[in-house]
Parts: C-alpha cells; sequence; structure tokens
C-alpha cells in the first residue's frame, strides 16, 4: 500500500468514526432522556442529574473535534477508543441473543477501527493538525 492509500484510508476511518461519536455527543446535548437510559441500562448508573449529562458532552464533543482533526493523536484517539471500548463491552448482554440485537454487532468493526487508528496515529497525517505540526517541524 503506498502511503497515500494509507493516509486516505486512515482519513476515511477517522472521518468515519466521527460521524459516529458526534451522533453520540449530540445525543447527550438533545436527548439526555436516552442518555439517562443508556446509563442506567447498559452502565447501571441511575439517577443521573441531567446537566451532567450536559457536562459529559461538552468534555466528550471537546474529544471528538481533537480526534476529527487529528489533534493530540495520541490523547484523542485514546479517549475515543476507550469510550467506543466501554460502549462496546458494556452492551455484552446484547450479544449474548445475536438475531434480536444484530446491530450491536456493528460496534466490533468500529472497535477495530478506533484500534487501527491508535496504531497507525502517526501515519494519520492527511487533514491532521499533528501531521502538518510534523510536517513544519521537519522544514
Amino acid at each position: 500500500m503506498t502511503n497515500t492509500a494509507l493516509t486516505r484510508s486512515l482519513l476515511a476511518l477517522r472521518l468515519g468514526v466521527f460521524i459516529v461519536m458526534l451522533m453520540w455527543t449530540l445525543d447527550k446535548f438533545f436527548n439526555p432522556s436516552h442518555t439517562d437510559a443508556v446509563f442506567s441500562n447498559f452502565y447501571g448508573i441511575e439517577n443521573v442529574p441531567a446537566n451532567t449529562f450536559t457536562v459529559l458532552a461538552c468534555l466528550q464533543l471537546l474529544v471528538v473535534l481533537a480526534f476529527v482533526s487529528g489533534s493530540f493523536r495520541r490523547l484523542s484517539y485514546g479517549l475515543i477508543l476507550i469510550m467506543h471500548g466501554i460502549s462496546t463491552l458494556s452492551s455484552w448482554r446484547q450479544y449474548l441473543a445475536p438475531f434480536d440485537h444484530l446491530l450491536f454487532f456493528a460496534a466490533w468493526p468500529m472497535l477495530a477501527a478506533c484500534l487501527a487508528l491508535y496504531w497507525l496515529r502517526e501515519e494519520d497525517n492527511l487533514l491532521s493538525v499533528d501531521g502538518w505540526r510534523n510536517v513544519n517541524k521537519e522544514h
């Protein structure tokens, strides 16, 4: 694979993961009752004040924006991997009845994409702030 093909592939993965993470973040802002149900059903955390979800959404939005821009890659890619990993693993009950919850299995290829992006973060330079910084340091 050429370097151009690799960087384009990593950008495609980053944008795909970004879309999902952005929608999950926006859901916290616009539908806190759904977020409350998710926290209760999947994480066993109940009676969370709604403003807590707004704070979490703000923090998550900062991470998601850093991730999509390729900024602070070790931290932002790592946090995206951790967030999605927790989400994927916390859904373990859905995997016990796979044909009732097929959509949950889409989390696994996305988790693989997050892991690949983390492992290859130094190569993910196309439309990346950190990639741009590295090029400017070299010149």
